[in-house]
């Protein structure tokens, strides 16, 4: 077959950033042959060191490694996932939010504008979008991964959102997409509470196509030992599968957590006869079916994207200001202000100030 010049349609050459990676792998059969000269386009968020948060440049870089993979003509699929074993994505990075967008509206607004940049290229995506789990998915990076078409997971990751812990509201996509997903209820638990789901809960509960152990021990991969594994009522007739350990057996589970390795082998595995399954269909046939089955989480989406993003750059002079500041400068273990402290000077008519920010803010030693 003889090549001919095909148009470029991108607007800029994907270039590496810090803290990005992107790359092709070779689409492969269900039996593992290699289909020659068509590829899988996977997205890395690779700042481990920091649960892979995504930085300003990383959510740049984000936008332009989908619209790459969205045009490239020899690509299946694209599967989006994080560095490590720790964390798919923490959501934004504090450290910058405290030290450069807390106290400055504007900035921050530019730097939405850019988050809605990058869930709508998601989105918008010509490929099917798969949601590699490695780990931890809170925050921004449980509302990036909404917006993929499929979420894939290792079972001792965690699933949540951590907004109005922290000083933000979970209105980057999560309170468009969870009540479609998981139901209105549901969707306050999680949008309010700040209570992480584990993966088993997420399967249950319909956030993830499927889960796989990840935990090795005596050479063996077991289900995750801190759930309740096992489908069961409790006493009330309530399902508890997936639902977090209690008193000794949350100990028992711990010990055997220490005693095992993580091995991702089992996750891949699963990603790529997920991905094998997408590479026997029409192209676009596929396409035209995602965008179609895509259309609620659009709609709601862009209903409530721009309004969302200026409420979250003034929220910046006030409770994100405080939340990310003390979650970047507060002790390891006391990165939570003092809630029922701010509550009790609102309702005294207290002004937010600069003095009450400080003191709000937990001190090492206090």
């Amino acid at each position: 077959m003889s090549k001919k010049h095909i148009v470029d349609h991108d607007i800029v050459p994907f270039e590496a950033v810090p803290g990005l990676r992107y790359e092709k792998r070779p689409a492969r059969w269900p039996n593992g042959k290699v289909a020659e000269g068509l590829y899988n386009a996977w997205i890395w968020l690779d700042n481990p060191s920091q649960f892979n948060s995504y930085t300003t440049d990383m959510v740049k870089g984000v936008i332009r490694a989908f619209r790459a993979a969205s045009n490239a003509r020899d690509v299946v699929a694209v599967v989006f996932t994080g560095a490590g074993d720790k964390a798919f994505c923490t959501g934004g990075n504090t450290k910058e939010y405290a030290e450069y967008y807390a106290g400055n509206p504007q900035e921050y607004r530019q730097y939405m504008r850019l988050f809605n940049d990058m869930v709508s290229s998601i989105l918008g995506c010509d490929k099917p979008v798969i949601a590699r789990v490695n780990g931890m998915r809170i925050g921004g990076g449980q509302e990036i991964g909404m917006a993929c078409d499929f979420t894939v997971a290792q079972d001792l990751a965690r699933f949540g959102q951590a907004g109005p812990k922290h000083g933000s509201a979970a209105i980057g996509g999560a309170t468009d997409f969870l009540p479609l997903m998981v139901g209105c209820e549901r969707a306050m638990e999680s949008g309010t509470l700040c209570e992480p789901w584990s993966a088993h809960k997420a399967y249950r509960l319909g956030v993830v196509l499927d889960i796989v152990p990840a935990l090795k021990v005596d050479g063996k991969f077991v289900p995750n030992p801190l759930v309740v594994t096992d489908r069961y009522l409790d006493e009330f007739g309530r399902i508890i599968h997936g639902e977090p350990k209690t008193g000794d057996e949350l100990a028992k589970g711990k010990e055997i957590l220490a005693k095992g390795t993580v091995d991702l082998s089992l996750l891949d595995q699963k990603v790529e006869e997920l991905c094998s399954k997408l590479l026997l269909t029409f192209p676009e046939c596929l396409t035209k079916s995602f965008e179609e089955l895509r259309k609620p989480k659009l709609d709601a989406w862009n209903r409530n994207k721009e309004n969302s993003r200026a409420w979250l750059a003034l929220n910046m002079m006030t409770e994100a200001r405080t939340g990310f500041r003390a979650f970047n400068e507060g002790p390891r273990n006391d990165r939570e202000i003092n809630f029922v402290t701010l509550r009790q000077a609102l309702a005294q008519g207290e002004p937010w100030t600069e003095k009450m920010i400080e003191d709000l803010i937990p001190k090492a030693g206090k």
